[in-house]
């Protein structure tokens, strides 16, 4: 059996690589990438985790009634080291590839991979027709699609890693997960003056209200960004001087916001773009891929994984989802049943610089009654946490939800201090279906376990 593996440098594409390797198939892996790496290390969480870690030393010195800091991020040493960062990771990334390449069942093209026709590709000069082939070039930015978008030069997240200067004022359009770690960057590192646009009443939709909340006055209060929350944008346009003028409606009302730039972090489309699907019978439209089985609808010799799906766009779901596109290439060749990947909602987004990251795995109290269980929750605010207070890092809430006939723990959602480093231990709690009045009491965090191990013991004592 051949398979050919679209965007071997990526997380879900290396992954893929490395269990058809093992499952003894014959494997071409494509990649045009240029260092190459994937995006997670050249344009995703790696480096912007390099310079959150900045705008969180400086925000926490600045910040600190302790201290008397006067603080200045340097831009050009923060992109520098995390440039030297991102190089190495890349480097390790392209190694494995190459090492993996070193078998005598695989082989790697440095090029550009498009279908020509259905079942048939064309790597450079050369025209492979698989059995079977993989998908996992990932994703880009969106741009909005507003009128006068086309005037301005918006930046998005990749410009904003990449840039040593910044404006003095900006209007942000896209307040998810990206909008949430990158706009106090820009307050922080950049100084800047902005405004965000948020459609709802508050960002961080899955969880209680009052943690969306108290994200906007956290990035109003500490950050000085104005959150203009029940907004949308209707139109953009240039400035003579060289700005951009946004026009929103808001409460029935309609305003222009000026700024000198615009900021669009505005979610991602899968990169299908250049793959000569047009020469196929497949349609990289909305759910081009089912994302269970992860095999294309259109073809069923074709499987996808990561960003391109469409659907989960996470570094750990993409290196999961490349495994099982790779395992179900090798159950189909077999004649077996294919798996379905159905993972447990797990997801960090470094908010507030990082200084309190929101964590959500599994299911809301919603989602739990709506899968029909009978549900018990329990909520802590950050304040009532004696080790968050000492660390004067008091924001935040928290919130268990557990089984209350069988004690399972279905979900937790906090943002918090040190909330990201309690989320694996949390998924396993979720994973596992442990019964809340099992787990050990003080087993997440030397230092900061009072706001988790508080919620189990209160629910514990409920179930009882």
């Amino acid at each position: 059996m051949h398979v050919l593996v679209i965007g071997a440098y990526g997380s879900a594409g290396v992954a893929a690589a490395e269990v058809l390797a093992d499952g003894d198939a014959e494997v071409t892996l494509v990649d045009d990438g240029d260092p190459g790496g994937g995006l997670c290390i050249l344009r995703g969480c790696m480096p912007s985790k390099e310079v959150l870690s900045a705008a969180q030393h400086g925000y926490q010195a600045r910040s600190d009634p302790r201290l008397d800091a006067d603080v200045d991020v340097d831009l050009d040493r923060v992109v520098a080291h995390k440039d030297d960062h991102t190089a190495e990771f890349a480097r390790h990334r392209r190694d494995a590839v190459h090492d993996l390449a070193e078998r005598e069942n695989v082989t790697f093209h440095h090029e550009s991979a498009r279908f020509v026709d259905d079942g048939v590709v064309a790597v450079g000069d050369e025209r492979y027709e698989p059995d079977y082939v993989i998908v996992a070039t990932g994703s880009t930015p969106r741009t909005p699609d507003l009128p006068g978008i086309d005037d301005v030069e918006p930046m998005d997240s990749a410009d904003v890693l990449d840039a040593t200067e910044l404006p003095a004022s900006g209007v942000v359009l896209g307040f998810g997960a990206v909008g949430l770690e990158l706009v106090p960057y820009l307050a922080e590192a950049g100084g800047m003056d902005l405004t965000v646009i948020e459609h709802d009443a508050r960002p961080l939709d899955r969880t209680a209200p009052a943690v969306g909340d108290g994200v906007v006055e956290c990035y109003r209060e500490e950050f000085g960004v104005d959150v203009l929350t029940n907004a949308e944008e209707r139109r953009v346009a240039a400035t003579e001087d060289g700005g951009v003028r946004v026009t929103v409606e808001r409460d029935g009302e309609t305003e222009t916001i000026e700024a000198d730039r615009l900021f669009c972090f505005t979610g991602r489309v899968p990169s299908t773009d250049g793959l000569g699907f047009e020469a196929t019978g497949i349609e990289p439209t909305e759910g081009w891929v089912d994302p269970g089985t992860l095999r294309a609808r259109d073809d069923l010799r074709v499987f996808a994984a990561g960003d391109v799906v469409g659907e989960r766009e996470l570094l750990h779901t993409a290196k999961e989802e490349g495994e099982v596109a790779a395992r179900n290439v090798l159950a189909d060749w077999r004649g077996e049943a294919l798996e379905t990947y159905d993972p447990i909602t797990h997801r960090v987004v470094f908010t507030a610089a990082g200084v309190y990251p929101y964590v959500t795995v599994g299911m809301t109290p919603g989602e739990a009654e709506d899968a029909g269980h009978d549900v018990l929750t329990a909520s802590r605010e950050a304040s009532d946490d004696g080790v968050f207070r000492t660390k004067d890092a008091a924001r935040g809430r928290a919130e268990l939800v557990v089984d209350a006939t069988d004690g399972t723990v279905l979900g937790y959602h906090g943002w918090h201090y040190e909330a990201d480093v309690m989320a694996k231990t949390l998924q396993v709690l979720v994973e596992t279906g442990m019964d809340v009045r099992d787990v050990p009491d003080r087993s997440f965090h030397p230092t900061t376990p009072e706001i988790i191990d508080g919620l189990v013991r209160t629910v514990s004592r409920e179930l009882r």
